[in-house]
């Protein structure tokens, strides 16, 4: 009788891998979001043209999932810009990302907590803002640690820091 060899289960599963779906760039604080098809990330610094260039929140970033659930929930149209996070991600589950590294493309963004929901969250959606406190549902934020260009459809994933 021959011997199967044994699977190797001692390697953790390689992470899955999403989608950048959408980018915004806010050009003054408190003002509008810019849809963008690509933007430039710099090391240390954040989002080239952010208002929120430097400091400890440099990029933040929300999922489709949560938002299209939320939407569900509350029985309320919940468009991704109402966010005002910069990047959208399909496929990626922010929860407890806090000293990961998220992967944009071949930048990557170091994890640093949790976004919590503002006052203008409420403004739109009546409950979002108190929607929005559960399991991460406001996003993520973090530092870019390599920098470069990141375009709506590159590939996106998180994985241990």
């Amino acid at each position: 009788m021959k011997r199967r060899p044994s699977a190797d289960h001692s390697a953790s599963p390689p992470p899955a891998e999403g989608t950048v779906e959408a980018l915004w760039v806010k050009r003054a604080h408190r003002g509008p979001m810019d849809p963008a098809n690509a933007i430039i990330l710099d090391e240390g610094l954040g989002i080239r043209g952010n208002a929120d260039l430097g400091g400890w929140r440099q990029v933040t970033v929300v999922e489709a999932e949560v938002l299209e659930a939320l939407a569900e929930r509350l029985g309320a149209e919940v468009p991704p810009i109402l966010r005002r996070a910069n990047v959208l991600v399909r496929g990626v589950r922010l929860a407890d990302c806090r000293g990961k590294r998220l992967h944009l493309g071949r930048c990557q963004i170091e994890m640093r907590g949790e976004t919590m929901p503002c006052e203008r969250m409420n403004e739109a959606v009546p409950g979002l803002r108190d929607a929005m406190k559960e399991g991460w549902a406001g996003g993520a934020f973090g530092r870019v640690v390599v920098d470069g260009e990141v375009r709506v459809g590159d590939p996106a994933r998180l994985e241990e820091g």
